[in-house]
């Protein structure tokens, strides 16, 4: 029989404002979850239970007073430990910033909570969010829910596996190169990154970079458009979210309560690699198998994919912009201070000259607009979220892939960083286990600005696989989890520094 935190979110606020749950019901219940199995995958990484119970005793009252109640009204939410949570720490997942107390919200958090959602904690990262496995120096390492010794992906990956886990109802996210994405297709949960700009995010370095975004993570698409409507907005202080005083541009009403598509009426592409991507024989495989059973429900399904040249070379000359910014002074003071993976986005930016720069900026350019052209013959599209089955956690990134060797430490992203190039609204959705019985992620991409579109194509696809078994989202076994190996007891747990 599942509990209370097993239900979705969408789910959880609807009983709430029933009167069938108390949000300090559903909230003893998510700590009962963490309590049981986050030993076993080190999700959650600094949690303050009683201010949390106090302010569910504070939103039972409201909820017997007949008051209005948020969206969000008494579900529990995880925080990546890269976003300020007022009396949290934030790290950074750095040991430099181990001792640093966030003194208030941000503005993300400070929606989310003023909408009724109740923060349990934060939830782990990789350094600096460098990589795609969520491990580091301050916390150690988040292990994968369906397998304890193999990554759960990054950097949103303590997110991912704690909403898998059910130690949480929601849980925020950002996405670079498929932070947002990689962790929800390797832990089975909806992680949705939409355009830049439509979250505000007044801390985000290199404002202007149009590559980097925060997101929602849930365990339906149901309950990724709830969050969303929560957060997207406008806000003076970031020059990507279009504000015109005097006049709100987002409305929550478009992003939820979600419709679903009508598939039948829609243009579809499809490709395992964008030509250029180094994808995984395991995943490119699983990927077609279960395009037989996705593509009959479109108008059409086409093999094609826009031309990407160019996207590796533009990418790592953008991201290093935002590590050089972010990381450089920190390197420079104590190269000791940093991991192998900050240590080379640093390095890799101080090599840059003004012309590569302006390159890598012309060649995003360039893909931008190839990519509208193609949504001129396409509707949607769709591919695999990440390029690769999940490996053991103490890989801090693929070396190879298919016996050949990875340009970067990031390379393996390249499925997922070809999107954040273009602007593009991406969502992972989970669609079963691929063919090493790892859950499999399918990223469903839509033009610029179509977040509404994007969200409404998951939920009608993730309506029609759940009738197949073998499509719907996989759940971990909790039983396995309970008496599993504390990760904190496996070797290497911990990042090394300054190697």
């Amino acid at each position: 029989m599942n509990s209370l935190c097993d239900l979705s979110a969408t789910e959880a606020r609807r009983l709430i404002g029933e009167k069938s749950i108390a949000p300090s019901e559903l909230l003893e219940s998510c700590i009962t979850r963490i309590e049981a199995v986050n030993p076993a995958v080190n999700a959650m990484v600094a949690c303050d239970f009683s201010a949390a119970r106090a302010a569910a005793a504070e939103q039972d009252k409201a909820v017997l007073r007949g008051e209005p109640l948020g969206p969000l009204h008494g579900l529990p939410l995880g925080v990546k430990d890269m976003i300020d949570a007022a009396g949290l720490p934030t790290t950074f997942g750095s040991i430099a910033k181990r001792d640093n107390l966030a003194s208030k919200d941000e503005r993300l958090v400070a929606v989310l909570r003023a909408a009724g959602a109740n923060i349990v904690g934060k939830t782990n990262v990789p350094e600096w969010g460098a990589g795609g496995n969520s491990r580091n120096a301050v916390y150690g390492t988040t292990g994968n829910p369906f397998d304890t010794t193999r990554s759960a992906a990054g950097s949103s990956g303590g997110s991912a596996a704690a909403l898998a886990c059910g130690m949480v109802s929601l849980a925020t996210g950002s996405d670079t190169g498929g932070s947002l994405r990689n962790p929800a297709a390797f832990n089975g949960i909806v992680g949705f990154r939409p355009t830049p700009g439509m979250i505000p995010a007044e801390k985000r370095g290199c404002a202007w970079l149009q590559i980097s975004t925060l997101g929602p993570m849930g365990r339906t698409v149901d309950d990724a458009a709830l969050m969303f409507s929560v957060m997207a907005g406008e806000d003076a202080r970031d020059p990507l979210s279009h504000v015109v005083p005097g006049r709100q541009l987002r409305q929550p009403e478009e992003f939820f309560p979600l419709a679903g598509s009508d598939l039948s009426s829609l243009r579809l592409a499809y490709s395992s690699d964008f030509g250029f991507a180094p994808t995984e024989t395991v995943v490119a495989e699983s990927f077609q198998h279960k395009m037989q059973h996705i593509a009959p429900l479109f108008a059409s399904a086409e093999q094609a994919t826009p031309d990407c040249t160019g996207c590796n070379e533009a990418f790592e000359t953008l991201r290093s912009l935002m590590f050089l910014t972010a990381t450089r002074e920190l390197y420079q003071q104590d190269p000791q201070q940093v991991g192998e993976n900050v240590r080379m986005n640093v390095e890799e930016g101080l090599r840059y000259s003004a012309q590569d720069i302006a390159r890598g900026l012309d060649l995003q350019t360039q893909l931008f607009r190839r990519w509208a052209a193609f949504f001129n013959d396409f509707d949607y599209m769709v591919s695999p979220a990440v390029t690769i089955s999940p490996r053991p956690w103490t890989e801090l990134y693929p070396k190879e892939i298919n016996g050949q060797a990875t340009r970067t430490y990031y390379h393996w992203l390249a499925l997922a960083y070809v999107t954040s190039l273009g602007g593009l609204p991406s969502l992972s959705l989970p669609v079963g286990r691929d063919h090493n019985g790892m859950p499999f992620g399918l990223q469903i991409i839509g033009k610029r600005g179509d977040d509404a579109g994007v969200l409404r194509v998951a939920k009608a696809l993730e309506q029609k696989l759940k009738q197949e078994p073998q499509l719907a989202r996989p759940v971990p076994d909790m039983a396995m989890l309970r008496g599993a190996q504390p990760i904190a007891t496996m070797p290497d747990f911990y990042l090394p520094l300054g190697q």
